[in-house]
């Protein structure tokens, strides 16, 4: 389930908000809103990865979650990838020789991996299971180090929960390193209030669960601020360090003015790479990258 945000694509941060509740009946709110956001994905899986492909800016985010992972773990490493979405990111770490454990809450994205896996010919380094991450109990295993790229740790309902099972699940010295959609995204705020759309614009400023959706689905997400999402860790992890991502260059959902304003953009990239890092600038962003490890 791995929660790239873009409205032409399917993602979460620029989807329209959908203001409906769920209804209580027989499930609990947090298992309704899960049910909702599982279909959701289910619903996309056969083609989500289209626009994705081409989506540079998509694509140069992804490529700073690699360069992070592949610099945290040696060659040959056990990783957990929560939310794998259709396995691009666990296939990658698989040809760089590491062995990956793929889960996602959505059945359909876990079948995308596997078939990509066997089209790859890597399923001795791929293992796709259908495990939501607020399941991580279910898992008996132990790992060198565990990723989620792309916003699925938006959609966990209990991160102290999910926290707890990580520090389980990872060997000693074991380290976390997730891309987390942000709570401030300046490029997001910009757009939607230059076009009136004051609402959508503060929609990443909402506390709890926040409705959008995709593809006549609802995704349940929060968005976070960096230290508030540490915060949620810090009883078994220390933090070593996270930047933000998409910064001075548009959010994915705009990439149609980055292809017609590229050399601009490439530009704004150059900002990114040289200042993302810096205090008050690392917290905002489209997304952030934050690396933890186990106490």
């Amino acid at each position: 389930m791995n929660g790239q945000h873009e409205l032409e694509t399917g993602d979460l941060g620029g989807l329209v908000p959908d203001m409906r509740r769920p209804q209580r009946g027989g499930t609990s709110l947090d298992e309704a809103q899960l049910l909702d956001t599982q279909r959701a994905f289910d619903s996309v899986a056969a083609d989500y990865d289209g626009p994705r492909g081409n989506n540079e800016l998509i694509q140069r985010m992804r490529l700073a979650m690699w360069d992070t992972v592949q610099g945290e773990f040696p060659t040959a490493s056990r990783l957990l990838d929560l939310g794998c979405g259709t396995g691009i990111d666990a296939l990658e770490f698989a040809r760089r020789g590491h062995q990956v454990v793929a889960s996602d809450w959505s059945p359909q994205m876990v079948e995308r991996t596997r078939a990509r896996a066997v089209a790859e010919d890597l399923q001795s380094h791929v293992r796709a299971i259908h495990l939501g991450i607020q399941q991580l109990d279910r898992l008996d295993d132990a790992f060198d180090g565990i990723y989620s790229n792309f916003g699925p740790l938006n959609c966990a309902p209990d991160l102290g929960a999910v926290a707890a099972e990580c520090a389980r699940l990872l060997r000693p010295g074991g380290r976390l390193v997730f891309s987390v959609m942000g709570r401030i995204c300046p490029w997001e705020l910009g757009h939607y209030a230059l076009r009136g759309r004051f609402r959508r614009a503060g929609v990443r400023a909402a506390r709890g669960a926040t409705a959008v959706g995709m593809n006549h689905h609802t995704i349940w997400t929060r968005y976070y601020l960096p230290r508030e999402f540490y915060r949620a860790f810090a009883e078994h992890f220390s933090l070593a360090g996270y930047r933000a991502l998409s910064l001075f260059m548009p959010p994915p959902y705009l990439v149609d003015y980055y292809r017609r304003h590229r050399r601009w953009c490439e530009r704004l990239g150059g900002l990114d790479d040289r200042f993302g890092a810096l205090p008050l600038l690392r917290g905002m962003g489209d997304h952030f990258l934050i690396v933890m490890r186990r106490r």
